[in-house]
């Protein structure tokens, strides 16, 4: 078994693909509407989806916000250098929302963003310990 993907329920589709392709960098590989079901999935990643996992991004048509909850924390991106990737993503039009620096009672560096429709996104240095 493996994880295919994480499903995120957004309110502007073309706006969240923007941001995920022209700000995190991940690629738009898949996208089909679904009249009967008044909704389109779109599927985002860093690689083909018979290796990788991806986001599928789930518009449902007339829909434009969601209340996210307190149970969903976040999506964990591993970045070469944390501080690189927020200024990167900044100039991209990227929400950093937790700037760059060592975690809460530890040393790896990591900082989160915001996508379009509130759902954060941490970023962690390569080298990080696994816990």
């Amino acid at each position: 078994m493996r994880i295919l993907h994480t499903m995120l329920r957004v309110g502007d589709l073309e706006r969240s693909i923007a941001f995920y392709t022209n700000v995190l960098g991940m690629q738009l590989l898949r996208r089909k509407d679904y009249p009967a079901g008044e909704f389109t999935l779109a599927f985002i990643g860093y690689g083909d989806e018979t290796d990788q996992t991806v986001l599928e991004l789930t518009y449902n048509w007339g829909v434009d916000q969601y209340e996210l909850g307190t149970a969903f924390g976040h999506i964990a991106l591993e970045v070469p250098d944390v501080h690189a990737a927020c200024e990167k993503m900044r100039a991209a039009g990227g929400k950093i929302i937790r700037e760059a620096g060592p975690m809460n009672a530890g040393t790896t560096i990591i900082a989160f963003l915001e996508d379009p429709d509130g759902y954060q996104i941490e970023l962690i240095g390569e080298k990080h310990q696994r816990t």
